[in-house]
């Protein structure tokens, strides 16, 4: 029994009484009495805490100190009387259904004594014991809360109460009770046992990212950090001989916990409760069961577990998701779709995390699946991953964590998509947190539990518990896999025990994609940084850092060197594949796949940073070709703007990223920005002219390209331009890291920019400039009519995407196309075209009519797509298939858009 005594405050009421917000389960207001007019009386309870998800029974026992009339005591829960409080009705979307709080045993006096006994039904507010349906996620945080059940007799104002949580689950923490929890543990922790609290970094938000280390002693983690986590990537086949000798003693490895998605909420508070035990415990008993099903309990022995294991618990990589109890991050990104892109600060900081940390194995909490499900996953398989020595634990551990799971809960089964379903949960994109992880040589498992409730809590406890003791027990063999995995970066192998893991739709084995190569991997990629080579040095220079940031090697020239018919000059970039994640630098440069002939894919496989971002890298299969003549880089010196001749006025380039973001900072700064109408000498149409002060303010801050204006070309005046984001968030981000000023209605704006549909039709047919990205926009103006003659097609069917980055062909001498050449590739997320323009509509881009236009992606029956139209503009209309804001990735494609916003003034 938890037993209660509260004096009566007012304030206590008050401030109890505004925790329930929405306006069903607000409590009613009462009449008080000051604490010298009021008698308080001891309250006591079965259990103090109520849970949204398991309908409870909780015993009440109180004492007024005399024999009261029972049917005149009044019962409320939160100031409310308890036959007011309703479960949630869905139909009427209100808190009007069916009886929450009931008695199940009435109010009943114990003999002759004055104690008062009754037992009260708290039954489930949703009417599931699951709740993680989107539409009921949104609706518990609000009712979250500590709240006063009370007994009351207003004649006599006599009251007895006490204090009860009710919870989604007993065990869910609210973003600010996370680090309170982590300090408190922390204080509880074993004596002598190594914890460090050092958060990762921040969020958009600033919430910083809880991120705790616990070892046997500083000294083991010393040793790790400090010795082996840069040998073992520097010089693997050494660190193997040490191995094998038996000469690396009492060594470590890490072991990663993750979170990504928060709403996906006992991930979150399975990794509280993991680092609870293993901080605060000797030993963690658990069932599970042996090779003939038959159930067996465990007890894994913490200190000895920690002999070999380093936890790491990084209790959500989206701080401000668990804050706003949201899927996504403050900029509305998956960041579990962003682990490659790395366009969030959060994915940008787990990226250092990992490269610091390399673990042997990274287990990432999410939900909800009708079944319970652990990878690996399904073909097909990134070919940069060395798939045979990651299966080489990863098939093992998973059932260990699935029959932990299971034994220890009511569900009856897991399911392995390797082994269980055909193909529907691939690792073709690395850009999930597990599959990210697999480049750093990690055993990478996404688990997805059915419900968000207590029981799938405890799934994901025990799963983790069986994956820590997985990786200790089998330490030796997990680290020579991930030492196997470095030394054959390092040694530029291309081992073919990988080809049996990469199959075609019908299961056969391909290999990977080596075309006339002999080995998959060139010997390096080179990145130009002068301009006669580089159409972009600034996105050059992004990508080194983008490749430092997630611990590959880079090197730079000490001299000019010729390979083949090229001089590369000094200073020019290199990426020696020789190295221990050569897997992840060659996932972002190299083309990709066309992965078309599968039935199903979960997310985008694009990456190619290159001609996604827009950088020239070349590929080098000459062996030794730089040997010797580079140094190694540490640190980004990002080109400065050259001024070439003193001029009045001067044309900036439209031919950049930073180009946009420079005339955006004068345009808000009222500075005059003119944009030439046609071509000349020096400069094409869309180019700018500013004169030599607004250069001179803004040239350091912005890499441009700069030449002195003639004076002869025609030219426009610029308006800042107020621009309403219809569409999504990665839209607004976009818009916004591009400098262009956004407001909070269309009736504000003088551009709408659409990926999602929801535009004012009215707006739009009264002139207003209207630029649609994508199918939906697209589609919506179909619908709405506002194009005749205008159609689009898509092969998507029940899919929410078909992806491709293809060859297009560009219309020239245009300011919607300015920056751009006549062949470009360009990448298209929604499976769409133009399936009929109007009539004097002007076509910006189509497919190209080459049978190679595709490069590489996901489409399925893209041949539809060959020779059409992508892009138009019409009047105030202009409309892109092409996706130019998906995931902020397709950067390159940006100036299409800025390229709209200024040409419609």
């Amino acid at each position: 029994m938890l037993k209660r005594s509260f004096l009566v405050m007012i304030t206590f009421l008050l401030s109890f009484s505004l925790l329930i917000a929405p306006a069903q389960a607000a409590g009613t207001a009462v009449e008080t009495k000051t604490a010298a007019e009021t008698k308080a009386f001891e309250i006591t309870v079965s259990n103090s805490k109520v849970s949204m998800t398991e309908a409870r029974d909780i015993e009440v026992t109180l004492d007024l100190g005399y024999r009261a009339d029972l049917s005149k005591l009044q019962w409320t829960f939160g100031n409310k009387p308890l036959d007011q409080w309703k479960k949630w009705d869905a139909s009427a979307k209100a808190y009007s259904g069916d009886p929450y709080i009931t008695f199940k045993e009435a109010p009943a006096y114990v003999g002759s004594t004055t104690q008062v006994k009754a037992t009260i039904h708290f039954d489930l507010l949703y009417g599931t014991n699951d709740v993680s349906p989107r539409s009921l996620r949104v609706l518990y945080p609000a009712m979250i809360g500590n709240y006063s059940l009370a007994v009351k007799d207003a004649e006599k104002g006599i009251e007895a109460n006490t204090s009860l949580k009710l919870n989604v689950y007993d065990e869910y923490l609210a973003w600010d009770e996370i680090k309170p929890a982590i300090d408190k543990i922390q204080k509880e922790a074993k004596k002598g046992r190594y914890i460090s609290y050092e958060p990762l970094g921040k969020s958009v938000e600033g919430r910083p990212m809880h991120f705790v280390v616990l070892g046997k002693d500083k000294a083991s983690v010393d040793q790790y950090l400090k010795e082996i986590a840069k040998q073992k990537k520097d010089n693997p086949l050494e660190m193997k001989k040490k191995l094998a000798s038996g000469k690396l003693k009492n060594y470590k490895v890490p072991v990663w916990i993750n979170n990504i998605h928060p709403d996906e909420a006992p991930g979150v508070d399975a990794i509280v409760e993991l680092y609870r035990m293993f901080a605060t415990q000797d030993q963690a008993a658990y069932k599970t069961t042996d090779a003939q099903g038959r159930e067996k309990t465990v007890t894994l022995n913490v200190n000895k577990a920690l002999d070999n294991v380093i936890l790491l618990f990084n209790f959500t990589q989206n701080p401000d998701g668990r804050a706003h109890n949201t899927r996504r991050n403050a900029n509305d990104f998956d960041l579990n779709r962003d682990n490659t892109y790395q366009t969030q600060i959060e994915t940008q900081t787990l990226a250092r995390g990992l490269g610091k940390w390399s673990p042997i194995s990274l287990i990432d909490f999410h939900g909800f699946y009708k079944e319970f499900v652990i990878e690996p996953c399904t073909p097909p398989h990134n070919p940069n991953y060395e798939y045979d020595l990651l299966m080489d634990g990863m098939l093992e551990n998973a059932h260990e964590m699935g029959k932990a799971g299971i034994a220890n809960t009511k569900y009856d089964s897991y399911l392995i998509p390797l082994e269980d379903w055909p193909n529907k949960f691939d690792d073709a994109t690395p850009s999930y947190t597990s599959t990210f992880a697999m480049f750093h040589g990690a055993m990478g498992h996404t688990v997805e539990i059915p419900d968000l409730n207590a029981e799938s809590y405890k799934a994901l406890v025990h799963t983790g518990l069986a994956a820590v003791k997985y990786a200790a027990d089998n330490k030796n063999e997990l680290f020579r896999n991930q030492l196997d995995i470095y030394s054959r970066g390092v040694l530029g192998e291309d081992d073919r025990s990988v080809d049996k893991w990469l199959v075609d739709p019908a299961g056969e084995e391909i290999g990977r994609p080596r075309a006339k190569n002999e080995n998959f991997f060139p010997e390096y990629y080179v990145l130009p940084i002068n301009k006669e080579l580089q159409k972009n040095s600034f996105e050059a220079h992004k990508m080194v850092e983008y490749l430092l940031r997630n611990d590959i090697k880079v090197e730079k020239l000490s001299k000019a060197v010729k390979v083949g018919k090229v001089t590369y000059p000094a200073g020019t970039y290199v990426v020696n594949m020789h190295q221990a994640l050569r897997g992840f630098a060659n996932a972002v440069l190299f083309k990709g796949e066309d992965l078309s002939g599968w039935e199903e894919m979960y997310a985008e496989v694009v990456n190619n940073f290159p001609d996604l971002r827009g950088f020239t890298v070349n590929e080098i299969r000459a062996a030794n070709a730089f040997r010797g003549k580079t140094t190694p880089v540490k640190s980004v010196a990002f080109p400065k703007t050259d001024v070439p001749s003193k001029a009045d006025y001067y044309v900036l380039k439209n031919s950049s990223n930073e180009a946009v973001k420079a005339v955006n900072a004068l345009l808000s700064q009222n500075k005059t920005v003119q944009q030439l109408t046609a071509g000349g000498k020096g400069y094409a149409a869309g180019d700018f002219v500013i004169d030599k002060a607004d250069l001179a303010k803004i040239q350091n801050k912005y890499y441009l390209s700069v030449t002195a204006y003639d004076k002869k070309g025609k030219t426009k005046k610029l308006v800042q331009p107020k621009i309403f984001n219809a569409g999504s968030g990665q839209s607004k981000f976009v818009l916004k890291e591009l400098g262009f000023t956004l407001v909070d209605s269309s009736a504000k704006a003088n551009v709408i920019v659409d990926d999602a549909g929801t535009a004012d039709k009215a707006e739009i047919s009264a002139g207003k400039d209207y630029i649609g990205l994508g199918y939906s926009a697209l589609d919506f103006v179909k619908k709405s009519s506002l194009l005749p003659g205008f159609d689009v097609a898509t092969t998507t069917g029940s899919r929410a995407y078909h992806e491709g980055l293809v060859w297009t062909d560009v219309a020239p001498n245009s300011i919607f196309t300015s920056g751009y050449v006549k062949q470009e590739k360009l990448y298209i997320a929604t499976g769409s075209w133009i399936k009929s323009v109007p009539e004097g509509a002007s076509v910006l881009a189509r497919v190209s009519g080459n049978n190679s236009f595709f490069i590489s992606g996901w489409w399925p029956k893209h041949e539809a797509i060959k020779g059409q139209a992508i892009a138009i503009t019409k009047g105030n209309i202009t409309l892109f298939a092409n996706d130019i804001t998906n995931k902020a990735h397709p950067q390159y494609s940006y100036r299409l858009l800025s390229n709209s916003i200024y040409g419609g003034q």
